[in-house]
């Protein structure tokens, strides 16, 4: 089971902050999640494509080529800005 985290900005846009999900059958990149997510309609697609994105597979920044395993946990998140 994946446990994907969306964080700052995606958890409000996505009204979800943490769920287990099933890796679906065929998807085995952090790229195909995420078209798969996107599949959940318009304000995914928006906020899974925003500028910036950056995605984590177990606490450690990667690419969308990344491989993905059936228990991973993989985190969304915007970029961070501070002042």
């Amino acid at each position: 089971m994946l446990k994907l985290l969306f964080f700052a900005r995606l958890r409000e846009d996505l009204n979800s902050h943490e769920e287990a999900l099933p890796l679906p059958d065929g998807i085995t990149t952090v790229g195909g999640l995420r078209d798969h997510l996107c599949l959940r309609g318009d304000n995914w697609h928006k906020a899974l494509h925003s500028a910036g994105l950056f995605v984590a597979v177990e606490q450690q920044v990667v690419d969308w080529e990344t491989p993905l395993n059936g228990d991973d946990e993989v985190a969304f998140f915007p970029p961070v800005t501070g002042g």
